[in-house]
């Protein structure tokens, strides 16, 4: 049976800008898609991937070998439909087995016309991105014998003003729970009750809130391709969430009197934003306490005068190292970023690191001087993705209280005085004591 079908399905190519062709098989929808190519190492998760508005404009290549294998259930998804051009997978399984499963993923691509392609080599095409860079590149059923009409094509394409595309369309009010056991069960108490499931009746997830530390603040959330996890995290504290889209104006924002302003994740150049960093600006120069993450951080940082650039490959995936530089902890996180704040160029007087990523020294971080403004590059409310970085929404929680309360909130003070190029020396710090490298078998090191 399993050769009869591999006999039925379509030949498929993806088609580098570099001319590297990979052929493989059809999946999904039968359309031909150009886009930028971008790999994520998470193991599991694909549905809250592929419902992750920040990768509009992008085709996304899974890592894992295996993809599909426990279906689609859509109560997991993070946004109403899934967002990127093409789904790249080294094997696709046609037999998902899991009691939450809906569709099959073949099914879910196929209805939301999305195109793939499954069985090529996917640790080769990680291997060209992580030493060409990140590149465009076509999903396709047309065998082409002469490149060169193509090769044009992928190198003009560029993913453009994708945040008035996932934005949504006007503003709306998440109310917050109003007692604990709303969000369901503590994580680890949750049991499964057969009689329920033979019913058809839906068993909530386990959650990881424990107070509602935020009953009666109301918080304004900027959608830029926000997941939806991110207003599950606060309305699970007792939060009332407005979203406003992306080009909704400072002014409206204040006019609603929010106890706190959130600004979300969301996909492409963040220097394309130039109306949405204006917006950004005057909210930043009030004292309304203000959490970003993702776009809402680089987007943070342009309003205030810093710099961003576009990483060779991009931060993808549901394991990726992050260090509080207050603390010296690290945490897991995931994260979705192809650019980054360059703290190079950063104004310490403004704002100073507050967090850096352990592989490569990145930013994944700021604290704002003399501001109750606290920005992050990871995803706290991480779906998919460890749950590690989560108390970050309770410290937003508690910069609200504070504000108001009356008092003033300097969000640097936490991290003390920094120098240039301290995330740098953090990572350092965080590889040699991994490697149990100390400052004494240094000094062995060099008489040696």
């Amino acid at each position: 049976m399993a050769a009869e079908e591999e006999e039925n399905q379509m030949k498929a190519f993806l088609i580098l800008e570099d001319g590297t062709v990979f052929a493989g098989t059809h999946i999904g929808a039968e359309k031909e898609v150009i886009s930028e190519i971008v790999f994520n190492t998470s193991m599991a998760g694909y549905l809250e991937v592929l419902t992750d508005p920040s990768y509009a404009g992008q085709a996304v290549c899974m890592t894992y070998p295996l993809i599909g294998n426990y279906g689609v259930c859509l109560d997991d998804m993070e946004s109403l439909k899934p967002w990127p051009d093409g789904f790249i997978v080294r094997e696709l399984s046609r037999r998902p087995s899991n009691f939450r499963c809906d569709i099959s993923l073949q099914q879910f691509l196929e209805e939301h016309g999305i195109p793939g392609i499954a069985g090529i080599d996917t640790r080769a095409l990680t291997k060209i991105l992580r030493e060409k860079g990140t590149m465009n590149g076509m999903i396709t059923t047309k065998e082409y014998a002469n490149l060169d009409e193509v090769l044009p094509k992928l190198k003009a394409y560029i993913t453009g003003k994708v945040v008035e595309k996932v934005t949504c369309k006007e503003k709306y009010v998440v109310e917050g729970v109003k007692e604990l056991s709303e969000n369901g069960p503590i994580s680890g108490s949750a049991r499964f009750d057969q009689e329920k499931y033979l019913a058809g009746e839906r068993e909530q997830k386990p959650s990881l809130v424990t107070q509602l530390n935020g009953k009666g603040r109301k918080v304004a959330l900027m959608d830029f391709g926000a997941k939806a996890n991110i207003v599950r995290s606060l309305a699970a504290r007792g939060c009332q969430v407005t979203v406003y889209p992306a080009l909704t104006t400072a002014e409206e924002i204040l006019k609603d009197q929010p106890d706190g302003i959130m600004l979300s994740n969301g996909p492409g150049d963040p220097k394309e934003c130039t109306s949405i960093i204006q917006e950004i600006k005057k909210l930043y120069d009030t004292d309304t306490p203000i959490f970003a993450i993702c776009l809402g951080h680089q987007l943070m940082a342009l309003a205030t005068g810093a710099d961003t650039y576009k990483l060779k490959y991009g931060h993808r995936g549901g394991n990726h190292p992050v260090k509080d530089l207050a603390t010296g902890r690290v945490y897991i996180s995931s994260q979705n970023h192809g650019y980054v704040v360059d703290t190079e160029k950063l104004d310490r007087s403004i704002a100073i690191p507050a967090f850096c990523n352990v592989n490569d020294g990145t930013n994944e971080g700021l604290a704002y001087v003399g501001k109750n403004v606290f920005t992050v590059q990871f995803h706290p409310e991480a779906c998919p993705g460890p749950q590690d970085s989560g108390y970050l929404f309770d410290r937003f929680l508690e910069m609200m209280d504070k504000a108001k309360a009356g008092e003033k909130v300097d969000a640097a003070a936490l991290y003390g005085k920094q120098e240039a190029g301290d995330g740098k020396n953090a990572m350092s710090a965080v590889n040699e004591e991994a490697a149990g490298v100390t400052n004494e078998t240094k000094n062995e090191g060099e008489v040696r």
